[in-house]
């Protein structure tokens, strides 16, 4: 059986139609960029994730560097993002010219540990960004509780947890501006690039959308010096046709993260995910653990079953920022999650079998190698 990582089929065939239709309708326009689809997906997201606001923008990455600017964020700012998180993250506090200050996380959730992120605090603390990594929501509580004794901002990264929530409140609600991605393999994911920033805040939404359009309200007439990093007529028009599925897509993802659960009990050393109390798991991604990671990947791969690492080097190890003089072992949790983490074939539509076969093959995987 061959069972890719990640398959669109599930969700887009049942919708086909429906996104023919939502082309058409943007393509017959003649608008292309900054008009009503725009508007109505703003409007129905911001709706969804229970915020004032939400401003479509061009990718994640530039909702994260977007929503970073709007606060004021600039050399001489420091900004807490998790040790054990996608480049992106970081390369948005880069771009700022502010410092990244890694915080290592909980070695059970891989996500921000609020008593580390208090130690990593100093005067120049700018802004705590929490990462929902693999759809998990973070402990959201403590961590605008933290932010709030010390008057620094929160920013979320919400790029993997579309519907996920933390005491009943969504992520994307949390922090002071959040950001998002609609990148095509996210939960909630577009036919190409596309972001957007969440807020109850009008101030920030303001200065979003006018940073995302050359710094401009009125055409040709520059407020201040903007970006070209708007969310486009086409891909908004597609987001609205998919965010109604969400939640049946959630519960899908649920549902065989549950099935994983139970089928993978007892196999070798692989380490399940948990999920904290509070917190609600929307599984972008279902990530087990093992000492001998390298050689069960290849081992699935044989049998046709597709894997991913998320994610092989931690940022501080990463070229880009050796200027920052960090080396191996000044983050040791984020280099063990590093060295150990795979991720399963999950998606909405994958069946009872091929759950079955991936749980079955790594059941035969430990029997057969011994670490």
């Amino acid at each position: 059986m061959n069972i890719p990582y990640l398959s669109f089929t599930g969700m887009h065939d049942s919708i086909r139609e429906e996104m023919h239709q939502a082309f058409s309708a943007v393509y017959d326009s003649h608008w292309y960029v900054l008009g009503k689809k725009v508007e109505a997906f703003e409007s129905q997201y911001a709706g969804f994730n229970g915020t004032a606001f939400c401003k479509g923008l061009s990718n994640g990455l530039d909702a994260l560097h977007l929503s970073l600017k709007v606060l004021g964020v600039g050399p001489g700012d420091e900004v807490i993002v998790p040790s054990n998180t996608y480049i992106a993250t970081v390369l948005a506090v880069s771009y700022t010219g502010a410092t990244p200050v890694f915080s290592e996380p909980d070695p059970g959730t891989y996500n921000l540990d609020p008593v580390r992120v208090a130690e990593a605090i100093t005067g120049k603390t700018k802004v705590i960004l929490p990462v929902h990594l693999y759809g998990q929501a973070c402990d959201m509580q403590a961590i605008m509780d933290l932010a709030a004794r010390h008057h620094i901002s929160v920013v979320e990264d919400n790029a993997q947890a579309h519907g996920a929530a933390f005491n009943g409140k969504l992520t994307g609600a949390w922090g002071h501006i959040n950001a998002t991605s609609f990148y095509p393999g996210k939960n909630l994911g577009a036919l190409g690039d596309g972001g957007a920033i969440t807020t109850n805040d009008p101030e920030l939404a303001r200065k979003a959308e006018i940073l995302r359009n050359y710094g401009s309200q009125k055409k040709y007439f520059n407020e201040v010096i903007g970006h070209n990093m708007r969310l486009d007529e086409l891909q908004a028009a597609l987001l609205s046709v998919k965010l109604p599925y969400l939640k049946k897509w959630t519960e899908a993802r649920q549902t065989l993260a549950e099935g994983y659960t139970q089928r993978l009990q007892g196999a070798g050393d692989l380490v399940l995910p948990v999920t904290a109390p509070g917190a609600t798991h929307v599984y972008h991604v279902y990530m087990v653990r093992t000492r001998q990671r390298d050689a069960l990947q290849a081992f699935l791969q044989d049998k046709g079953i597709g894997t991913l690492i998320h994610y092989p080097l931690p940022p501080h190890l990463q070229e880009a920022y050796r200027f920052l003089g960090y080396q191996q072992g000044d983050f040791p949790i984020a280099e063990t999650i590093a060295g150990t983490c795979l991720s399963l074939p999950l998606w909405p539509g994958m069946t009872e079998a091929a759950l079955d076969e991936v749980a079955g093959q790594i059941h035969t995987f430990f029997k057969t190698h011994r670490s």
